[in-house]
């Protein structure tokens, strides 16, 4: 995850757009690794008592938990690549353009994955 002070740093040629979306993506990761962990531990307690060979429904959430885990990880290090190759000074208003465009997908896959695992949460919960 990207600290505020290099944020900082970094958004000095940044427009205040893209940074605003990059705020808002590490937000949403941060959430979406909250949900997974509060349901990975949910699960592991459910699992103790019955075991990973006698709950095939447990054994599915654990591995979809850790494969949200997986995702936010990946996506952190996208954005962060992201960032790095329009953190130069002087580069191409495209460049700015794509990178844009590659962090609203990123954002729309996120949404997504934080649904996914809310949803998946709230069943462990209930």
């Amino acid at each position: 995850m990207l600290d505020k002070s290099v944020l900082t740093v970094r958004f000095m040629p940044i427009t205040p757009e893209i940074a605003n979306l990059v705020e808002r993506l590490n937000r949403e990761l941060n959430e979406t690794q909250q949900d997974a962990i509060i349901g990975l531990n949910l699960v592991r307690k459910k699992l103790s008592r019955s075991g990973f060979s006698d709950n095939e429904i447990l054994t599915q959430f654990f591995g979809a938990l850790n494969g949200i885990l997986f995702f936010v990880e990946i996506h952190r290090g996208r954005i962060e690549r992201l960032i790095e190759r329009i953190s130069l000074e002087d580069i191409p208003d495209e460049l700015m353009q794509e990178t844009a465009e590659d962090l609203g997908t990123i954002l729309g896959q996120v949404l997504e994955v934080r649904i996914n695992a809310n949803r998946l949460k709230k069943r462990l919960e209930s």
